[in-house]
């Protein structure tokens, strides 16, 4: 059958959605969402000249997934990946859109978008420990240098990232010569409040601070555990799951009589009950592609208090910005959401904050460069 049959002018978009998780990582939920966009906009009128495809490599990804029409593709993990676009030909896609650079384009006859979201591990290569010994080896290997890059984004028509901030980085690293758009990640659709609702949430404010995101040594976990030792008064509350190896680490690490809680993985409405009644959520990353957390924590009008690097000053303008290398900089911040009026402020930052970026505007955004590909690709 073919799935994308051709009508006139018609846009046949085809969203690589294999890397959708059961529970999502940043990937899979910047992928899912896309699509729970593009979905809403064709419903409502917004895209009439477009069909989309999902490609999956499990159907329990579709429990993540629109009601769009879906082929199977090869596991994108999977001996057979560099023929992917071999397999895809036989449904005429005009343009495939990938949220990662690796799908397999040899003898493609459509056009590609691909994503690079962050250049986090050429400055950071240690890998994640829960991977395989030789998995581990080929990733610091893969970053070592920028040529493996340069040679799967220069397959692309056009490519993606999803922050100013890594798009400068990636010119700056001269990584493609292709069109380079920022298609933004965002705030979870659905979440989130309003100002008005975020101001009656103050009152029920603890003293508590949340840290959701791995441990891997650049996200500056230890920091935020010692600079507890100055801050008694308060807990710390560590949400994700950690290696246990890592977690170890950590526990060694907490001063006496410092409120560190690990908490070991939560569910989503406990995560959102946790940044509702947070004083704020605090990270000392020295890294990130977006900061997804960050942008959780501004949509339920969570102050936030965040490493001072470009990627936080970009998505999270009104934050609270220090240098947590130096000593007493998060005691000097938490306290400072004492007073009532700067509080106040910050919350009123956050909700200022999470209206910058929107699902729905990254998914016009991916129509409109899909769009362009095509029409360039026919010449």
């Amino acid at each position: 059958m073919n799935t994308l049959a051709r009508q006139s002018n018609e846009l046949r978009l085809m969203i690589d959605a294999r890397y959708v998780r059961p529970v999502h990582d940043g990937i899979s939920r910047y992928t899912a969402s896309l699509l729970h966009a593009l979905h809403r906009g064709i419903i409502s009128g917004n895209y009439p000249q477009i069909k989309v495809v999902m490609v999956i490599s499990d159907d329990e990804q579709l429990a993540q997934l629109p009601d769009f029409p879906h082929v199977k593709g090869f596991s994108p993990t999977g001996p057979f990946e560099p023929f992917s676009a071999l397999l895809l030909n036989r449904y005429r896609p005009d343009v495939l859109f990938s949220p990662m650079q690796t799908i397999g384009s040899w003898g493609r006859r459509f056009g590609l978008i691909l994503t690079l979201h962050d250049l986090i591990y050429y400055d950071h290569p240690d890998p994640p420990r829960f991977l395989p010994a030789a998995v581990r080896w080929g990733w610091r290997l893969f970053h070592r240098t920028y040529l493996p890059q340069r040679l799967l984004l220069n397959r692309a028509d056009d490519v993606v990232t999803v922050s100013q901030t890594t798009a400068h980085l990636m010119v700056q690293h001269r990584l493609t010569h292709r069109p380079l758009q920022v298609i933004s990640n965002a705030p979870p659709e659905g979440s989130g409040v309003d100002l008005q609702e975020a101001m009656a949430r103050i009152p029920h404010r603890k003293r508590s601070l949340v840290y959701m995101g791995s441990a891997m040594p650049y996200k500056g976990v230890d920091l935020l555990i010692t600079s507890m030792a100055e801050l008694p008064d308060y807990e710390l509350h560590l949400l994700s799951r950690f290696d246990p190896r890592r977690k170890e680490e950590l526990l060694r690490l907490i001063p006496q009589n410092a409120q560190v809680i690990f908490h070991d993985g939560v569910t989503d409405s406990e995560y959102q009950h946790m940044l509702a009644t947070c004083t704020a959520l605090v990270t000392a990353s020295s890294a990130e592609g977006y900061g997804l957390p960050v942008a959780e924590a501004a949509a339920e009008g969570t102050p936030r208090i965040l490493t001072d690097i470009p990627i936080f000053r970009e998505v999270a303008p009104g934050a609270l910005h220090c240098d947590f290398q130096k000593k007493g900089t998060l005691a000097q911040a938490v306290r400072s959401l004492e007073d009532p009026q700067e509080l106040k402020n910050q919350v009123e930052n956050a909700i200022r904050d999470a209206a910058r970026d929107s699902w729905d505007r990254s998914a016009r955004d991916l129509v409109r460069l899909a769009t362009s590909t095509r029409e360039r690709r026919r010449g």
